[in-house]
């Protein structure tokens, strides 16, 4: 019998779920917060774990960190079970290594397919290991998810330290590095003719950037800057194509991952071209807000040409727009510095 460990703070959802996976001839665990869930995760073992986002004491992604960490539960198939159905919510979670992510309410059918599904995989993965192990196969065949890639990489990838506005690589130098930010925060950014920059990306944390063909020598079409003191470690591409190779479950992850950036791109140019000027200077605000830490009195160290680079339009009308959201209290300006005051309203900018 398959044993399931259910994580969720509500008592009566979590009693009428267990109920229902007992009927469906599971054997079933539950634990009323994160803290007690990752305890009970290593004590019992389960063959999945459904687990809600927002708990007391430990939260989902915290409950998904910590059992990542460790050899014995790192592979246990993950899937959250949450009401928060925000794309930016699902795209974390599964970043995080979660195996799947139902919205609640779900039904019967969702959640006994969602669990069955995950089991299949996992008898298909030990299958494949099974054959790994016979041939010799190297065990870095076993890396799964994107957060146990980050994890090889961490282990396993070269180190670098850039300086503020200190550049990272630029258009011309081969593409031959992927990195992982430790710390920091990078943007990536175009020059046209007349050499104006046009800024296509901003990197935080636990992001990947400088992903480039696997299969031919080519250089960089883009430019990467430090905008803050940033630590990276990375590896060839080579070595990511090697990882891929045989590798399904990586590489399915990897698409995915890709594809969701490739997503946020469009909405980015869509922006740029047909919002008005004073929601896509909002807009910027509030992305570089997600993406750079703020100094202890709330200040966002950003240049007004970065700004303006990442809205699509000039300088001067950027601080012109800059000064208009100042007047009616929505932002704070000293020289550099940027202090959001009003979050909501900002974000309903039209």
């Amino acid at each position: 019998m398959k044993k399931i460990l259910l994580i969720e703070d509500d008592t009566i959802l979590r009693e009428n779920t267990a109920e229902l996976l007992e009927l469906s001839n599971f054997e079933v665990r539950t634990a009323s917060n994160g803290k007690l869930g990752v305890i009970a995760a290593k004590e019992y073992l389960p063959h999945v774990i459904l687990c809600d986002i927002m708990m007391p004491e430990l939260d989902g992604y915290g409950v998904l960190d910590a059992l990542s960490k460790t050899e014995e539960t790192r592979g246990i198939p993950f899937i959250f079970l949450s009401a928060k159905t925000e794309r930016e919510d699902i795209r974390k979670g599964m970043e995080m290594g979660a195996d799947d992510y139902l919205a609640k309410p779900f039904t019967e059918s969702e959640l006994i397919g969602a669990i069955k599904s995950r089991l299949a995989k996992m008898v298909i993965l030990k299958d494949v290991e099974d054959k790994n192990s016979i041939s010799g196969t190297i065990s870095e065949k076993r890396i799964k998810s994107l957060q146990q890639f980050k994890n090889y990489i961490k282990d396993n990838g070269g180190e670098y330290s850039f300086q503020t506005r200190e550049t990272i690589y630029c258009e011309g130098m081969h593409a031959n590095i992927i990195y992982l930010i430790l710390k920091g925060a990078v943007k990536i950014h175009k020059l046209d003719e007349k050499g104006k920059e046009l800024i296509t990306g901003i990197h935080r944390p636990d992001d990947f950037f400088g992903f480039s063909f696997f299969t031919k020598d080519i250089v960089h079409t883009e430019y990467a800057t430090a905008l803050e003191k940033t630590e990276l470690v990375g590896i060839s591409s080579q070595k990511l194509r090697q990882l891929l190779e045989g590798n399904d479950c990586l590489a399915i992850e990897l698409m995915q991952f890709l594809s969701e950036n490739l997503f946020e791109a469009k909405e980015q140019l869509l922006e740029m071209a047909y919002g008005s000027v004073r929601k896509k200077t909002a807009r910027t605000i509030l992305k570089f807000a997600e993406k750079l830490q703020k100094d202890s009195k709330g200040n966002l160290h950003i240049l007004r040409s970065d700004l303006a680079s990442v809205a699509g339009m000039a300088t001067e009308t950027l601080i012109r727009t800059l000064s208009g959201f100042k007047k009616e209290g929505l932002v704070q300006i000293e020289g550099r510095n940027v202090k959001i005051l009003d979050m909501d309203k900002l974000s309903r900018v039209y």
